[in-house]
């Protein structure tokens, strides 16, 4: 295997090495727009061999568009409206600046040499895990390097390492990550998919293809945010009353595979970045290959910067092989960005050099021979040289002695990367949550810029009527009379106003959604920080992801929970931020919905899905439940408070129906289980006590039937679980010292549930304290049937608990 690697190792970087070997001549002699019609047709998905194969010259299975300059001005002209004279001045800029291109190349040898150092690092062992090289693709870094500011937010895909560096993250931190270092950009918790680095605004490395693409959109809207706000980053990365500078240019970047592109993400996010002109480009590395399978065999259109047409968003095609070409027309597009006038679709046509990763088998058609081909035709390095050196802007040896000058600093980042000490082994539970579980949120101090924000944002009108609205939810709050949806409404409402940087997302948000739970939030706060949102739950969690990660406290209302099934990723990578990034980059997103499963409540499979099981195994989640308006009203506040990620289930059926009191201007724990009913001392001395444990419905159907359960001489210990993740096994131990016996009335599955995660805990840890095996009364593996005769057999309720309290009691089980 070792000399496997050493093998694969020695024929990348030999096909990859110095730019300074004299290029062959391609054989290409049809003229651009010839030859993207040829294009068009050599890239159906076809088997048979094409007119070039039988006669025996060479061919490839996609040719180059052998874009000159014109090519590219004249889409500038007539997509983006620029004149000849703008389009000169970028033209100028570079060609007629030896400053300027020498940048550009070396960035160009910075990301061929840190590459191919990273490849040598990782076939000696040291670098581990998924690795995934840019080698061929660097007029893309280039670009980066040239025309990306400090402060535009860049999101990446796991391709990323000269992105960031590019970006201005330090290469021997880079190299560090990839080391697993503590040096690195992530302390070693991220690795070569998860690069991050807070002072860059480098927001990833994401491993999932696409995922990254709503993130940016949440990152664009941030820069809005903070337009219409009037705040900015401090020298902390914390919000402050001082507006962006009048010229704030700012804009939010997206890298994504041609392949990645064809992911139904990118529609999503030119509708949205079309709908509130963000500032964001879309930068479509097209290689032709996804992963790698050739594109076209998996999709019919190739040409992303034509797809945001339908959307009012330009786009732009440049030739990756001219690595100034791109720096040129990528600047304009991004220009265009800047100005204000919307997001734009760049789209560089290139070649990947190595596999989809070192360990890559490349069995798919065409690929080995594309790749030697391109390594000797298409390579940016030798183009640059031979273009730049023929026209006597540089001589052989100034090329060579900038190569040798950037080759010194990747040596430098290597040596640094292994010297450097590995993160100790406590880090990694440090990282779980941002704020710890036993949190006193009462204690957290609102932003002192929130009277004034407030005062310039909301008008005199629109605060009176949200006033008058939060007065009237008091009143009946005081009264008993607030049912859990408006509980939650006044606590987002409250928390909105003593935190502006507090947004929300939802759909229906403009009527209230199902449940009442964003009413007046659009109305009072405006367009910007209440959002309301297609109908596909991943695209909005991802931007909420986005502006979390950029100083906002997003909130997420799901109507259902269960349509949270569409935001997997975007849960899944929330819960991990934090974590992967070293703790960089809090992750203070709310999501909140009704959910669980009642008895008879007849919504049928889909929408009685115990979604709650189903996130329980993402890390980095606080979960919890509320089957009353106090217990939503007080958890809803502590987890806008919360700097990660918190996810609220609410019964699904007792929105409207459950009525309460609060204690009002109160924040609740996120690690604490609530004793609703206490057993008598003499049931548990006659050992006829049993500890319940549930949430959600439960909690309904065990108070019910209290009286029938005492009526048969037994009582109960009612524990509504609160807090499932992180478990609040203090009061479970509590209770069990008193009763030795427990029952679980469970809203989740037979298996993977979350009573068998409950049932596990209790049996690891208490086993001690039990006279009897832990009793569950869980819903049947069985899809929940719409018809009650059906739904009986599946879903637990008040009667099943009578039933299995009797028989712990009895010694039955």
């Amino acid at each position: 295997m070792l000399f496997a690697r050493y093998a694969v190792a020695a024929a990348i970087c030999a096909a990859s090495t110095t730019a300074f070997m004299a290029p062959q001549l391609s054989g290409r002699t049809v003229a651009p727009h010839t030859q993207r019609a040829t294009s068009s047709l050599l890239m159906t998905a076809t088997l048979e061999p094409t007119t070039e194969e039988k006669s025996g010259e060479p061919s490839v299975m996609r040719p180059p568009v052998d874009y000159v300059w014109e090519d590219v001005s004249s889409q500038l002209k007539s997509t983006f409206g620029y004149s000849e004279a703008e389009i000169s001045a970028y033209d100028d800029e570079v060609e007629n600046s030896k400053e300027v291109l020498m940048k550009l190349y070396k960035a160009l040898q910075m990301a061929r040499g840190f590459e191919n150092a990273c490849n040598q690092q990782y076939m000696q062992g040291k670098i581990r895990g998924f690795m995934h090289l840019d080698n061929g693709q660097e007029s893309i870094p280039a670009l980066v390097d040239y025309a990306i500011k400090n402060g535009d937010k860049k999101y990446s895909y796991y391709r990323e390492h000269t992105h960031a560096i590019a970006s201005g993250v330090d290469p021997g931190e880079v190299m560090a990550e990839l080391f697993m270092k503590e040096t690195g950009s992530c302390k070693g918790a991220g690795g070569s998919m998860h690069i991050f680095d807070k002072s860059t605004y480098f927001q990833g490395g994401w491993a999932l293809v696409s995922e990254q693409l709503p993130y940016a959109a949440g990152a664009a809207k941030s820069i809005l945010l903070d337009r219409a706000l009037g705040v900015s980053d401090n020298e902390k990365f914390d919000k402050q009353d001082v507006a962006p500078p009048a010229n704030d240019d700012r804009i939010s970047v997206v890298f994504v595979g041609e392949g990645g592109a064809q992911n139904g993400r990118t529609a999503e996010l030119l509708n949205s970045a079309a709908k509130d002109n963000l500032p964001l480009l879309l930068l479509v590395i097209d290689n032709g290959r996804a992963i790698n399978t050739y594109t076209g065999d998996v999709a019919t259109n190739g040409s992303v910067y034509e797809q945001g047409k339908h959307y009012g968003v330009p786009g732009l095609l440049v030739d990756g092989y001219d690595a100034a070409d791109v720096a040129k027309g990528g600047k304009a597009v991004i220009d265009y960005i800047r100005s204000g006038k919307g997001p734009a679709i760049l789209q560089v046509h290139t070649y990947r050099f190595n596999g989809h990763s070192p360990a890559d088998p490349e069995h798919e058609r065409g690929r080995k021979d594309e790749k030697a081909w391109a390594r000797t035709e298409q390579d940016p390095i030798k183009k640059f040289e031979d273009k730049y050196i023929s026209k006597g802007v540089f001589t052989e040896d100034e090329l060579k002695e900038a190569k040798k000058e950037v080759l010194n600093e990747v040596k430098a980042a290597v040596k640094f990367a292994d010297e450097s000490p590995m993160p100790p082994m406590e880090l990694a539970k440090e990282l779980e949550y941002p704020d710890k579980p036993d949190t006193d949120y009462n204690l957290k101090p609102a932003p002192a810029f929130a009277d004034a924000v407030n005062a310039r944002t909301i008008s005199p009108e629109q605060m009176a009527t949200v006033q008058a609205h939060i007065s009237m939810l008091r009143e009946k709050a005081k009264a008993g009379d607030i049912s859990i949806g408006d509980a939650i409404n006044l606590a987002i409402h409250e928390e909105m106003l003593r935190d502006p940087t507090t947004t929300i997302h939802a759909e229906d948000l403009q009527a209230g959604s199902s449940y009442d739970i964003p009413k007046l939030t659009q109305q009072t706060y405006g367009k910007i920080r209440a959002a309301d949102e297609i109908i596909d739950e991943g695209h909005f969690i991802g931007k909420a992801l986005g502006e979390g990660m950029n100083g906002y406290r997003p909130i997420v209302e799901l109507m259902n929970t269960n349509f949270g099934i569409f935001g997997m990723a975007e849960i899944s990578s929330a819960g991990n931020t934090y974590a992967t990034t070293g703790g960089q980059f809090d992750m203070p997103m709310t999501i909140v919905g009704a959910g669980g499963t009642a008895p008879n409540q007849a919504l049928g499979a889909e929408h009685s899905q115990p979604f709650h099981a189903y996130v329980m195994g993402i890390p980095g989640l606080k979960i919890c439940t509320a089957a009353s308006p106090d217990a939503a009203y007080g958890i809803t506040k502590s987890m806008i408070r919360d700097n990660g990620p918190c996810f609220l289930f609410a019964p699904v059926k007792m929105m409207k129906e459950a009525k309460g009191t609060l204690e009002l201007d109160k924040c609740a724990p996120l690690n604490k289980s609530a004793l609703l009913h206490e057993a008598s001392a003499e049931s548990c001395a006659s050992r006829n006590a049993v500890t319940v444990l549930t949430y959600l419905h439960g909690v309904k159907e065990a108070q019910l039937v209290i009286d029938d359960i005492k009526a048969e001489g037994f009582d109960i210990d009612l524990i509504e679980l609160r807090s499932l993740k992180p478990l609040d096994m203090d009061t479970i131990r509590k209770s069990l010292e008193r009763t030795s016996r427990v029952c679980i009335l469970d809203e989740s599955t037979l298996s993977g549930g979350v009573g068998a995660t409950v049932s596990a805990r209790i049996s690891e840890e208490c086993f001690d304290l039990l006279d009897a095996p832990v009793r569950r009364l869980c819903m049947d593996d069985a899809p929940v049937p719409y018809a009650s005769t059906m739904e009986v057999a599946v879903v637990k309720r008040g009667s099943d608990l009578v039933q299995g309290v009797f028989d712990l009691c009895t010694n039955q089980i």
